[in-house]
């Protein structure tokens, strides 16, 4: 981690920078063979301004960013009552952490989950879930490297297209 990036909630004002590293990221993790329809709707759909805006004005949600001396490079969103869909603790979950591909390996991913791990300590819960697409290596890797362990499978659907998931849990009362 370089000394020029600071970890800091997100605000209204960061919707635009959250939905624009949305879409670099999950393109650029995902549609690896050209863009067709299918996935170019569902990303421009879901990865927008007004639907970040949405997220920030919700209680149930947390976002965080990591934000340089330019920009916002990489932020981590978690949900609270978000139940997991195999038998978990806890029902914080984190449902993003994107890095702009460019940023991998300074470190931003691993303070800003440490940030989402102290605060399912500040919240009093005992641990955090996440799904990740079970054909993404290197995140399920990540993860496990940084104390989750797999709690199970699920799925992600767009559409009548169904893609695999693992379920992964940390717990803080080990």
């Amino acid at each position: 981690m370089t000394n020029d990036m600071t970890i800091r909630r997100a605000t209204v004002a960061d919707a635009s920078s959250l939905a624009a590293i949305s879409l670099e990221v999950w393109l650029n993790t995902f549609i690896r063979d050209g863009v067709n329809a299918f996935f170019a709707d569902y990303a421009l759909e879901h990865f927008t301004t007004a639907r970040f805006e949405e997220i920030l004005g919700d209680r149930n949600e947390t976002v965080w960013v990591s934000q340089n001396v330019v920009g916002i490079d990489g932020f981590l969103h978690m949900s609270a009552n978000s139940p997991a869909p195999v038998d978990i603790a806890s029902d914080l979950e984190i449902t993003t952490l994107y890095i702009q591909p460019r940023h991998h390996g300074r470190g931003l991913g691993k303070a800003l989950l440490k940030t989402g791990l102290q605060f399912c300590l500040d919240t009093g819960q005992p641990g955090t879930w996440l799904a990740v697409n079970a054909e993404n290596e290197k995140a399920t890797a990540f993860y496990l490297a940084s104390g989750f362990e797999m709690a199970g499978q699920t799925h992600f659907t767009i559409g009548d297209q169904v893609y695999p998931n693992h379920v992964l849990q940390f717990r803080l009362d080990r």
